[in-house]
């Protein structure tokens, strides 16, 4: 238990201190493939896509994605506020989550495969993601969400800012 929690604390700090300002032309610098889920994960993400017959691209980060639209307004950074609404599914198609009302997060706040997935798209954007559970919420259960689980979110992207 304890090697889980320091293993949770441990990502978040490398998710939150790999956003930097840099403060000469105020743009924030983030390294995608700081982290890469483990083989297995990155396995599993796989054969639920290859058993459901889905054309996903992979991430170097070992995360998948499907853009859905491309948008044309503004790529957030991950240091960046983001305005959107989602859906969240298991693997098994149950939902636990969904915002169909805009709602606003520091994209470095949020999980990984968020903060790895929401730049890949501009404003007005669609993507799917398909998160490993170490992008995710790793081997912690999280309200309705088993410990190592695969989360699928269809995100739309409303804001920058």
């Amino acid at each position: 238990m304890m090697k889980s929690v320091v293993a949770c604390c441990l990502l978040i700090m490398l998710f939150s201190s790999s956003c930097l300002k840099n403060k000469s032309d105020n743009t924030c610098t983030f390294n995608s493939c700081a982290f890469v889920a483990p083989v297995s994960e990155i396995q599993q993400v796989e054969d639920f896509l290859t058993a459901n017959n889905i054309t996903a691209t992979k991430h170097c980060s070992g995360m998948y994605y499907i853009i859905l639209e491309p948008g044309n307004g503004q790529s957030p950074e991950v240091c960046d506020g983001v305005g959107v609404t989602y859906v969240g599914r298991l693997t098994n198609g149950q939902t636990f989550d969904e915002a169909t009302s805009p709602v606003n997060f520091s994209l470095n706040s949020l999980i990984g495969g968020w903060q790895l997935g929401i730049p890949l798209i501009k404003t007005g954007g669609k993507i799917r993601l398909y998160i490993p559970p170490s992008l995710g919420y790793g081997s912690q259960q999280s309200g309705s969400i088993p410990a190592n689980s695969i989360l699928i979110f269809d995100i739309d992207l409303i804001a920058v800012y």
